[in-house]
């Protein structure tokens, strides 16, 4: 169930609303954020909605009725208001792409979560075991770029934010009273660092399909062609990947590179509707490959053997040290600082402290494990020699 007391949320399309809502906020010690974007309905994916919450009320800004959203720039890199997220990484890598914000003091529940060993993190059941508050799931997936917005949709999106700051406060004390407040700060600190380039497409890229690396070369040049195609069609319609073409169909016609209309038509995945109008041209991407010079995926340099010893006996360890604290193995050494770590194989202190400059809490906690770890890898080695 939905709260039935909760007023309408405001909904700021103008640009004084947006000036006034912005000054409002950047006198809040507490602002609760959330977005939500247009990726099941668009070639390139572009943030709908902005929802603060406050006090006072809940907001939803349209980015799509608004020219300019530079008034928030301030907000978000504010250092005296705490932005509270729940999952903030997407949110921030979407808002810094479309927007070029920037970060600063962000409190994310999730992670809060995450780090006190919660099994449950969703919000959805959050809000139902803190505040027995039901979110309808069937809004998910909703095209939040639709205008306007029925009246269903906002309510839905201002609980994304309506209940953040209490539950912040509570996360807090949690946090607090387990010791794991600075571990939870560091993270969020980090959080803050993400580019706004992680999502970028790549059109007539075909390595990222599952599959692709398997297939023979002639087979990986059809393949090309057939993305490049879908790539248009999706650009010029804008229109997700997925709703032109599905992967594995695509996939599907790179391995039999069938040469009519007839055989086409019999590849698994392939409807009456996309057989009208995309038939044709799909047949001639094919030809096109079966012309062009065979591909090869994009080389790796093979791993040295060492990083993958010390890779392997970091994982054991930090499985371990997750299960005594009943958290993720990723709470206790983030991946992308397990693979720096192994593949630099720090022998002192100082070594490591440049590495895990980000995360004094950890190194502080387990810096000495951790060098005994790498050392013992190197002991192992020579043994074994």
């Amino acid at each position: 169930m939905q709260p039935a007391n909760l007023p309408p949320p405001v909904f700021i399309a103008r640009q004084p609303a947006l000036k006034r809502l912005a000054s409002s906020l950047l006198r809040e010690p507490q602002i609760a954020v959330d977005t939500e974007s247009n990726s099941l309905y668009a070639y390139r994916e572009r943030v709908c909605l902005i929802q603060f919450s406050i006090p006072e009320g809940d907001f939803i800004v349209d980015p799509l009725a608004l020219e300019d959203l530079s008034e928030l720039r301030p907000v978000f890199c504010s250092e005296t208001s705490e932005k509270i997220f729940h999952a903030a990484e997407y949110d921030l890598i979407c808002m810094k792409r479309d927007f070029g914000f920037e970060f600063c003091n962000i409190f994310d529940t999730m992670l809060a979560s995450r780090i006190l060993g919660r099994e449950e993190c969703g919000l959805g059941s959050i809000l139902e075991t803190e505040y027995q508050v039901f979110l309808d799931k069937r809004y998910q997936r909703a095209n939040w770029g639709q205008r306007p917005l029925p009246a269903d949709l906002l309510a839905y999106a201002r609980l994304d934010t309506h209940y953040l700051i209490s539950l912040r406060n509570r996360l807090y004390g949690e946090l607090e009273q387990s010791g794991r407040l600075p571990l939870a700060l560091e993270d969020f600190s980090r959080t803050c660092q993400v580019n706004g380039r992680m999502n970028e497409i790549k059109p007539g890229d075909p390595w990222r399909i599952n599959g692709a690396h398997d297939l023979p070369a002639r087979n990986a040049a059809v393949l090309i062609e057939l993305c490049r195609y879908r790539d248009g069609v999706a650009s010029a319609a804008d229109r997700p990947l997925f709703k032109v073409i599905g992967d594995k169909t695509l996939l599907a016609i790179a391995t039999s590179c069938p040469r009519n209309e007839n055989q086409l038509s019999r590849i698994p995945g392939m409807s009456r509707l996309q057989m009208e109008r995309y038939g044709k041209d799909l047949l001639a991407a094919v030809q096109l490959g079966m012309k062009a010079p065979p591909a090869y995926p994009p080389r790796h340099a093979r791993p040295d053997e060492m990083y993958l010893v010390r890779l392997d006996a970091l994982r054991g360890w930090r499985k371990s040290i997750a299960q005594e604290m009943g958290v993720s193995s990723d709470v206790i050494l983030p991946r992308d600082l397990l693979y720096s770590v192994a593949e630099q194989g720090p022998r002192e202190v100082d070594e490591l402290a440049e590495i895990l400059s980000d995360v004094p809490w950890r190194m502080e906690k387990f810096g000495g494990q951790i060098l005994q770890v790498v050392a013992e890898c190197q002991v192992t080695r020579n043994f074994h020699r």
